[in-house]
């Protein structure tokens, strides 16, 4: 090192033969003196390797603090990453950019809150969109979410929408807005992840909302690949209650759910979709077509209802490969927000208990906060909250509600005044 040559340099003498016995005396006396003193080394390079520790100390420091102006991601993370048994690289603060695929997201760690700014644009290949299941095209967004970065785990699961954010800033939503509905107004929501209908999801198991946001139903294998290392858990992202979501390449950790094996009922069901088929499903076994063909069991597997586990003393959820391939609950604190913090936007809240049908799989239907939203926001494939919040008011915004629900405002209009029974 720099600062130990300067050293040897200095400490240095030419011998000549006027000197020698001078010079051999000294260092004897020296080298006794040193030997009695206990604090001192005897091996002079070692001392000079010693002091050079403070200067390497602070010349780390100052490149610490180039790095975090310039915003480098590793440095960033050593400074301000939260603890984690598990692997993983992305603890704290850092930046993501890729040209090729526009992949544009910051990451910060402050104050015990985990701010996400992302475009929304994933760091791999899709899909063509659109396609003959999903008429929207991948856009840039701007958005920023707010997690915590120190979660408290309750034990006290509550349902969400959007589940968390991958590494890469885009957003992991396991259900969908399709619903098909009988002429008995049973209304069954529609998986993702299902070879019935065509929901237009491309090989990353990922589709397209009317705003342009790319968005995650199942496991992408190329998300995986991207973050991967020699270990088996993968570090894919951030559930909104804090926690981390990972991947288990080998399938070491099994869901809880099952199908059901009692038979669906209900004539002529319609989908909520262009295009779809009326069926009857009376007496139909479950075959994960639905939300409601799957049910939970507690002595089955190795994840909760809320595909979660514990590691090594660490509360982390998984991405599985059966249902509910995405946690569709949060064992977490948190104050539910969609991005830019707007309360029950986005991914808002749903009731405790319930859903993407207004239920948790294989419990009862959670109550709702009127007969009439309850049942429009069911033949809109929505929550009553989701429902409330896209129409916004008073008064409300019909045209806005319609592009957020995926609808025609005049398909709107005839469900308000007129909401189907459930």
């Amino acid at each position: 090192m720099e600062t130990m040559e300067h050293q040897n340099t200095r400490t240095g003498a030419t011998a000549t033969p006027g000197n020698v016995l001078v010079a051999f005396l000294v260092g004897l006396c020296l080298l006794l003196a040193a030997c009695a003193d206990s604090d001192v080394s005897t091996d002079a390079p070692t001392d000079a390797a010693a002091d050079s520790e403070p200067d390497d100390q602070a010349t780390d420091s100052d490149s610490q603090s180039e790095s975090d102006d310039e915003g480098d991601s590793s440095e960033t993370v050593a400074a301000t990453e939260t603890v984690s048994v598990l692997p993983s690289d992305y603890l704290g603060s850092y930046n993501l950019a890729d040209s090729g695929f526009g992949t544009m997201v910051t990451v910060t760690v402050e104050g015990g809150t985990r701010t996400i700014d992302t475009n929304a644009l994933p760091d791999h290949d899709t899909g063509d969109f659109p396609n003959g299941g999903n008429p929207n095209t991948i856009s840039a967004q701007d958005l920023t979410w707010e997690l915590p970065a120190e979660p408290t785990f309750t034990e006290n699961g509550r349902q969400v929408r959007t589940s968390g954010i991958a590494v890469n800033g885009v957003k992991f939503e396991p259900g969908t807005a399709e619903t098909t509905t009988c002429d008995d107004g049973t209304t069954y929501r529609i998986e993702a992840l299902q070879g019935i209908y065509d929901l237009g999801l491309d090989f990353n198991n990922a589709h397209v909302q009317p705003t342009g946001e790319y968005h995650y139903h199942g496991i992408s294998e190329l998300l995986v690949d991207v973050y991967e290392s020699d270990d088996d858990l993968v570090h894919i992202g951030f559930a909104l209650d804090g926690h981390l979501i990972f991947y288990s390449k080998s399938g070491a950790y099994e869901s809880g759910y099952q199908l059901s094996d009692t038979p669906r009922t209900g004539d002529d069901c319609e989908a909520s979709f262009p295009g779809g088929e009326t069926v009857d499903l009376d007496g139909t076994a479950a075959d994960g077509t639905y939300t409601s063909d799957w049910v939970f069991d507690a002595d089955n597997g190795d994840l909760d209802a809320c595909n979660g586990v514990t590691i090594d003393g660490q509360y982390v959820y998984l991405v599985s490969d059966s249902f509910p391939y995405i946690s569709r609950c949060l064992n977490g604190e948190f104050t539910e927000a969609g991005p830019g913090g707007d309360e029950g936007g986005p991914g808002g809240e749903r009731p405790a208990g319930a859903d993407d049908e207004g239920a948790a799989p294989g419990q009862d239907q959670a109550s709702g906060q009127g007969p009439d939203m309850s049942e429009a926001a069911a033949a809109l494939g929505v929550t009553e909250q989701e429902l409330l919040d896209a129409l916004g008011g008073p008064p409300p915004d019909l045209e806005s509600a319609a592009e957020t629900l995926g609808v025609s405002v005049e398909a709107l209009q005839a469900i308000l005044p007129a909401p189907p029974g459930r």
